[in-house]
């Protein structure tokens, strides 16, 4: 009986029969049934099945540990087969052909100049494709170990190929039995002091620390020659990456994965004892979390609470630190005043983000100190770059905040931080003074708790006796650029009319916390000559808004309520609270408010371009967004939306993205803007349900329009027709094609089915582009307006589709709202049932929702 069912378990995973090549060529094809050997028979490919027995996939895995079915690489991970009668062909374009039975092609390799291709499977388990006869056994026309999927074997390289602009990284599977990509990636951030990260989507959960020289700073259980593998790490003008390797004819076998749960585990297989051994992993303990502990904090898991501040620091927030949260970080006790500051030596750490870090391998530690204390007056900390066999060499400095540290017991390294001269004499007390510290500490403990009490009990009393009163204005700050931060907003704000759209408000759930700078009228009249019409950009049905220029120099906006606006109140409380929170590269950064004599300002930084809309709708200036400039358009407003959906404090839904909310500084980068009609879930809501219904005909998802459905993924559906309008230049709503019948979406959709999705392409672009990625973004694009919300992929996927050549896409399904209405834009107020409204430059349309 258990004969029979390690035969059926064997059956399932592995092909009946297999041919005894390594080599196949144009005039073969491999079936699913056979597969192909490495000559010294380590390993072997062809068509498995994990879970699914009606889904086939190509794949990689040992032969010579035939019972362990441990796959280390899969070719057409999202693109499943489903006949028996698939097949593998190599192309006369050097590239390989998957068909899903028949003459559809499912999958394939990118095109290649190739004379007289073959295919071959090493010994290493790397798929090659090679000129047949050519003695160099590097030169390969295609290697699958430039494409990791979940694991990484000897002789294979994590990291950057500058010359092609290859990255190579590992994508975790979505589940044990799924080897579709998942949501966690094993990556190689080259910027800096080269260091690994594991992400969630774009979510960075764990940093490696960077490399020392045997070592990651942050794996001290890495050690070269364990089990006869080592490490190597090269960096040069050409290349950076990471890769381990075996001595030749070692039977032992070595792996490294990322789990389909977010785990990156280093395995190794013993042939005399026939099993696999873990030798490390991580994440395995609380200071494994990518920032875990805040800037200027130092993770130690020997202590209850296992964030520490150093010595010269305190906690930023001791509210939070009190109650264990210590994702504020520390302060320092004393400023830095650069003359007569020193270094506070650390052993046993792990060292911090270097992402921005200066590095000079050719300096020793003394010329690194002399640089950082002479040369560098932001210079936080220094450090030895490499650290081989307790020596240390090279040079690494950091001059902004330090993040991500931790304790080790054994391991980490020598680490030196700038403390003012008054703090380094402020060591912790000896053991001597032990008892007496927790005498004095139970004591202030007591203390405090009778002041806390006493204070809890005057506010609550104070706050009944005074709950209608407005706090008065502080007339001290005319001129300046701040006067009063978060509290003095809260307090101010109050007097605004609340929300009513049901459920959380699109506001900050704390607005102590907010330190945003209060404007005073003076400075905003100043600012932009008494609001004068030559500093007009722009206006709406929110009012106006200004250029200004601040006494300092600072060119800003200033957005100015009008006071005739019924909508505005709560948009612009909402817009406060919210944005304040935000810190992206791809948001509009707010820099302030003003709320005096009845006007409600929002100040905002200056963005050179204006809109995305003035350029991209405009006959004159299109010209001026080539491909290259539109690609990074949609990237960046793809990361600036994962920001908001995913990375940021809160989970936040925009609800009204569009190419006039997308605004563009002097470097065409782009930056959404316009959070009036934002909505913040909390961790556990994927959805919300409005009766109000705001945004613009031609953006919103239909779930959203029809049924005041909202989530993520209608701001997905926005994002998709912001990207086909970006293509082609053209308009969603108003749209004109031969076709009445069909909108921009149902045109492009039409026009790529039938193969000819460069059609819908802007002529103004020219012929100086990629077609291939134009037809993936177009494809990205028809994906995210697909009809169900469900089908539409998130925004994490998103970025990654955009950002990966090597990805496959799925079809996408029929868009939503596909069908037009009419090729001329009409005005919504027409419906007796809807109303219409005009927020700061933007057309929001409000719905009776059914």
């Amino acid at each position: 009986m258990k004969m029979s069912i390690i035969l059926i378990v064997f059956l399932c995973f592995s092909p009946v029969f297999a041919t005894s090549t390594d080599t196949l060529t144009t005039n073969d094809s491999l079936n699913i049934n056979q597969t192909l050997i490495s000559s010294g028979v380590k390993f072997e490919m062809g068509f498995f099945n994990k879970g699914n027995p009606k889904k086939y996939y190509l794949g990689i895995w040992y032969k010579d540990i035939p019972s362990e079915n441990i796959i280390i690489w899969v070719a057409n991970r999202d693109s499943p087969l489903f006949s028996e009668s698939s097949y593998l062909k190599l192309g006369n374009k050097s590239n390989i052909l998957l068909f899903n039975g028949g003459t559809f092609v499912n999958w394939k390799t990118n095109e290649s100049n190739g004379v007289n291709p073959v295919l071959q499977l090493l010994d290493s388990g790397n798929l090659v494709i090679r000129e047949a006869g050519n003695p160099n056994p590097d030169n390969f026309i295609w290697q699958s170990f430039d494409h990791p999927t979940d694991t990484l074997i000897p002789g294979q390289k994590l990291g950057w190929n500058f010359k092609t602009s290859l990255d190579r990284f590992l994508t975790s599977w979505r589940g044990p039995d799924d080897p579709s990509v998942g949501n966690y990636t094993f990556d190689l951030d080259y910027h800096g002091d080269p260091e690994i990260y594991i992400k969630n989507g774009n979510e960075i959960i764990y940093r490696s620390g960077p490399w020392v020289g045997e070592r990651f700073s942050g794996l001290p259980e890495m050690t070269s020659g364990e089990d006869n593998l080592n490490f190597s790490f090269v960096e040069t003008a050409d290349e950076v990456y990471y890769t381990l390797e075996l001595p030749p004819n070692d039977r032992v076998k070595s792996r490294l994965i990322i789990t389909y749960d977010g785990i990156a585990q280093r395995w190794t297989w013993n042939p005399d004892s026939k099993q696999w051994s873990k030798f490390w992993y991580v994440i395995n303990d609380p200071c494994d979390d990518y920032r875990g502990c805040g800037p200027y904090t130092i993770c130690n898991t020997s202590d209850i609470f296992v964030c520490q501040c150093p010595q010269g620091f305190r906690p930023k927030n001791p509210s939070a630190w009190n109650l264990r949260d210590g994702t504020d970080g520390c302060v320092r006790d004393t400023r830095l005043d650069c003359d007569s500051d020193g270094f506070l030596t650390l052993n046993n750490v792990k060292l911090p983000e270097t992402t921005t870090a200066f590095v000079d391998a050719t300096l020793n530690l003394d010329q690194c100190r002399d640089l950082c204390k002479k040369n560098y007056c932001n210079c936080t900390a220094f450090a030895s770059s490499e650290f081989v066999k307790g020596v240390g060499s090279g040079c690494v400095i950091w001059t902004d905040d330090l993040i991500d540290m931790r304790y080790y017991i054994d391991g980490g390294q020598t680490f030196y931080m700038r403390l003012a001269a008054a703090d380094l004499g402020t060591s912790p007390s000896n053991d001597s003074n032990d008892s007496k510290k927790v005498a004095i500490g139970i004591g202030l403990s007591a203390a405090a708790a009778i002041i806390l009490a006493a204070l809890t009990t005057l506010f609550i009393w104070k706050r009944k006796k005074s709950k209608n009163t407005q706090t008065g204005r502080s007339q001290d700050a005319r001129g300046s650029k701040g006067g009063r931060t978060g509290r003095s907003t809260e307090i101010l704000l109050n007097g605004l009319k609340g929300t009513s759209d049901g459920g959380h408000s699109g506001e900050a759930k704390n607005a102590d916390d907010l330190e945003l700078p209060i404007f005073d009228m003076y400075s905003m009249v100043v600012a932009t000559d008494n609001f004068s019409e030559a500093n007009k950009l722009g206006q709406g049905g929110f009012g106006r808004v200004y250029k200004g220029v601040m006494q300092d120099g600072e060119e800003v906006a200033v957005k100015r309520l009008s006071k005739e606006s019924g909508q505005g109140c709560e948009e612009f409380k909402n817009e406060v609270q919210l944005i304040a929170k935000l810190q992206h590269r791809n948001l509009v950064r707010l820099l302030g408010c003003c709320i005096e004599t009845n006007e409600k300002m929002l100040v905002y930084e200056y963005l050179e371009n204006r809109s995305l809309d003035s350029i991209l709708f405009h006959k004159e200036r299109r010209s001026l967004l080539n491909w290259q400039t539109r690609f990074n358009i949609i990237c960046g407003i793809a990361r600036g939306l994962l920001y908001l959906h995913q990375d940021s404090r809160y989970r936040i839904i925009h609800r009204d993205l569009k190419v006039s909310n997308v605004l563009l500084d002097a470097d065409m980068n782009p930056k959404i803007s316009d959070f009036g009609m934002a909505r913040i879930f909390g961790g556990d809501e994927i959805e919300g349900n409005t009766k109000r219904v705001v945004g613009t005909y031609g953006y919103m998802a239909p779930e959203y329009a029809m049924d005041g459905v909202f989530s993520i993924k209608s701001d997905v559906f926005s994002f998709g027709v912001l990207v086909l309008e970006i293509i082609t230049g053209a308009k969603n709503r108003g749209f004109y094609n031969s076709d009445h019948e069909l909108n921009l979406l149902g045109y492009t959709w039409k026009q790529w089915r039938e193969g000819k999705g460069t059609e819908v392409v802007d002529k103004l672009i020219g012929e100086n582009y990629s077609i291939d990625e134009v037809l993936r973004c177009l494809q990205v694009g028809l994906l995210c307006v697909q009809e169900r919300p469900e089908d539409r992929p998130t925004m994490g996927s998103v970025v990654l589709m955009l950002s990966s050549e090597s990805t496959s896409l799925p079809l996408p399904k029929l868009p939503g709202f596909s069908t037009g209405w009419n090729p001329v834009e009409t005005d919504s107020s027409s419906s007796k049932h809807d109303e219409s409204y005009t927020v700061n430059q933007v057309t929001v349309t409000v719905l009776n929702a059914r």
